[in-house]
């Protein structure tokens, strides 16, 4: 007897889309079976044609909780993963005060999170200046990864690294084979925006900054040895230096988000619009779909960086530069996907296996027996009009108010349990057992 049966035509494994049932027991897949099997169950949830996909796993999220809870927070941030489909996210280590760079901070942002989380949240560790010693402690303790920024990060308690410093942040890492995820963007070529307009503000910040920040990320990974990974890749000159890399076994991955593959320079008429590096034209964008399907770009996260409306006012030189779209990425991707070519396997992959992989949750990403029951019941054919009104997360400030897309999320289970609002919190708080 399974504690949960859930049967549909379209289930999304690993190999393919197929009939199935899936068979749940203590939050784990405990068998996959024929639609039509006789499978004994305590509940059984008959789909139909409905699509189930694996839980998304969103490695790239801001929550910005304790200190700028204003912003967003543990029980918003994953209220809006669930309506979304997302099932794990892993907390970025700024934006909340402190941010994550010691084992103190660490406690600190684990106990803000708890009795709020709807969904699993893991957590990314910080390497600044000043906290080569606490690496390891934190990689120990169960974090992810190490994030760190090239050039400015936006906030002051949070400073970038120079080349040297990332070598020795590196060389500590690969002692116990830990991961430097980097936001890549070479300050020398960065400037102030000479207007308030989008084209000043995309001026100030050219693909080129990217691409020479990844070059030198990946030169000092060859030499390290060290695990790396290029955050939120906006700019097509990256993509021939991450592939020629991948190609002769450096140890490095890359993401893009969704608002690269789904939004064009000539779209962003609001403050909105604006992230760092910036949303390009649509031949960058074409590139980077072509990224994807080549398997450079390996994930498709959302870095849901929110803010307050005040911090979103004035103009592009001074506005916060985020986007949020934690809640929509799953439809947004999907919608762009299909008018490409890409099937709902790719989405799995991209949304759900390689992030998992990517931060080490072994247990999370796909449907396969003894992972978690983290499944997401999918239309992939309805259609709706993005409202501020129905997002979750704090402060529904969105590019993609009045966008029309496709794909509505009807149910989400957390290991085996239906997750969001109006249900209690069951998410819990990974720490990565490191093998």
């Amino acid at each position: 007897m399974y504690d949960l049966v859930i049967r549909s035509r379209q289930v999304v494994l690993p190999e393919g889309i197929r009939p199935a049932a899936i068979a749940v027991r203590e939050g784990r897949i405990a068998a996959l079976a024929a639609f039509d099997a006789t499978v004994p169950a305590a509940t059984t949830a008959d789909l139909a044609d409905l699509v189930v996909l694996p839980g998304l796993v969103d490695s790239h999220v801001h929550v910005n909780e304790p200190g700028r809870t204003e912003w967003e927070g543990f029980a918003t941030a994953t209220s809006a993963a669930a309506a979304g489909g997302v099932t794990t996210i892993v907390d970025m280590p700024l934006n909340s005060l402190p941010p994550t760079v010691t084992l103190g901070d660490l406690a600190t942002k684990r106990s803000a999170a708890y009795g709020k989380c709807h969904v699993d949240v893991a957590f990314w560790g910080g390497a600044i200046p000043g906290n080569l010693a606490s690496l390891r402690p934190l990689h120990d303790a169960g974090v992810a990864g190490f994030k760190c920024f090239l050039s400015p990060s936006g906030v002051d308690e949070f400073p970038p690294l120079g080349l040297d410093e990332i070598e020795q942040v590196m060389r500590e890492l690969v002692a116990f084979d830990g991961l430097l995820i980097v936001h890549a963007e070479d300050p020398g070529q960065l400037r102030e925006p000479s207007d308030g307009s989008y084209g000043a503000f995309l001026d100030s910040r050219p693909g080129a900054a990217e691409a020479t920040a990844v070059r030198q990320v990946i030169a000092l990974a060859e030499r390290t040895g060290v695990r790396a990974h290029i955050l939120h890749v906006s700019a097509a000159e990256c993509l021939e230096p991450l592939a020629a890399a991948q190609a002769r076994g450096v140890r490095i991955t890359a993401e893009t988000c969704p608002h690269y593959l789904t939004f064009s320079a000539a779209e962003a008429t609001s403050t909105a619009f604006k992230c760092c590096p910036p949303i390009r034209d649509p031949g960058n964008q074409d590139k980077l779909w072509q990224g994807l399907a080549e398997g450079v770009l390996s994930c498709v996260v959302s870095d849901h960086s929110p803010c307050t409306p005040s911090l979103k006012q004035g103009d592009f030189a001074t506005a916060w530069g985020g986007i949020s779209s934690l809640q929509i990425g799953l439809p947004a991707v999907w919608t762009a996907a299909r008018e490409r070519g890409f099937g709902l396997t790719d989405i799995a992959r991209w949304m759900a296996a390689a992030p998992a992989d990517l931060a080490g949750l072994s247990n999370k990403g796909r449907i396969a027996v003894g992972c978690d029951a983290d499944l997401v019941v999918f239309d992939p054919t309805a259609r709706f009009t993005v409202e501020p009104t129905l997002l979750a997360h704090r402060n529904p400030i969105t590019p993609y108010r009045g966008r029309e897309l496709s794909g509505v999320v009807h149910t989400t289970w957390l290991r085996g349990r239906v997750a969001g609002a109006g249900h209690s919190p069951a998410g819990r708080r990974i720490l990565i057992h490191h093998r």
